[in-house]
């Protein structure tokens, strides 16, 4: 099986100023838990335990994100038993992006790209970072990957689908995968409902795939009955070729353990996707020559 969504981060090497702020509560919640080293072999032992045996790193706001895709892939090369592919940062609106893309893919590990456009309506209105989808610049850089043949990893919250639709459909041949179901931060009935029309734009586009992770980030307490509508809508609209699993560790370790997390999604999920939820759909767009026996 894959993880196809987590993080790590060894404090010594990289800086990380989101994380190692104090006293400030982020979307996901209060960092403080997770202000320590999360290296690879902690990650392996989690995953291992439920029979995951590759996975995929996902870039994580560090202050410079090409120091951090170098220092994930030495780790990749350190740890040849356990298959990991990156999706690392780059400002595709930046009229450096194609010298920073030409380092990236130096990188054997790097197979995509991401580049947050929303977090939550609160932090988005301070970043401005929803005005990248009326970027030209952030379009040049979206034909670029999809020309290099990388992938992109789509954060955003459910207001910006419509329009990430009109965006993404105009590169037919990019791998868009959705991060975090579409981020449905309003868990009430009204709030589901409205998630559920607007991920229905983006389920439309056969090259865009939806990603069961960070189903805790904006629920703390949430339980196996408080997302099944979210993992049910999700397996609905995109069907499970198209839908995969990120545990998002270590960030979602503030809402659940790796136990918990696992059990509760398996339980809800027909045995019959398993194959394509934890291994098929992540393997085709993340590392194709990836073996699960």
């Amino acid at each position: 099986m894959i993880d196809a969504h987590h993080h790590l981060w060894d404090l010594n090497a990289v800086d990380y100023p989101w994380l190692m702020e104090k006293g400030k509560k982020r979307f996901f919640g209060d960092p403080t838990p997770i202000q320590r080293n999360y290296l690879i072999d902690e990650h392996i032992k989690l995953a291992t335990a439920f029979g995951f045996k590759a996975s995929v790193h996902v870039q994580v706001g560090a202050a410079d994100g090409l120091e951090e895709a170098k220092w994930v892939n030495k780790i990749v090369n350190k740890n040849q038993s356990w298959p990991m592919a990156q999706v690392a940062f780059c400002d595709l609106s930046s009229d450096q992006r194609e010298i920073h893309l030409d380092e990236l893919q130096k990188l054997s590990s790097v197979v995509g790209v991401r580049q947050i456009i929303g977090r939550s309506p609160a932090e988005d209105s301070n970043s401005k970072t929803n005005e990248l989808l009326t970027s030209d610049d952030f379009m040049k850089g979206l034909q670029s990957i999809s020309d290099r043949d990388l992938s992109f990893d789509l954060q955003i919250i459910p207001e910006l689908s419509e329009t990430c639709a009109a965006v993404f459909s105009q590169f037919p041949n990019l791998q868009v995968i959705l991060c975090h179901a579409g981020s449905p931060y309003n868990r009430t009935e009204e709030g589901i409902k409205s998630w559920a029309s607007d991920l229905s734009h983006l389920s439309k586009l056969p090259n865009v795939s939806c990603k069961l992770s960070g189903l805790g980030m904006f629920d703390h307490n949430w339980t196996q009955s408080t997302v099944t509508p979210i993992v049910t809508t999700v397996m609905e609209q995109f069907g499970p070729t198209r839908v995969m699993f990120g545990s998002n560790f270590p960030v979602d370790s503030l809402s659940s353990s790796f136990d918990e997390l696992f059990k509760r999604l398996t339980s809800i999920v027909d045995a019959k996707y398993f194959e394509d939820i934890f291994v098929n759909t992540a393997q085709r767009i993340y590392f194709p020559n990836f073996s699960n026996g």
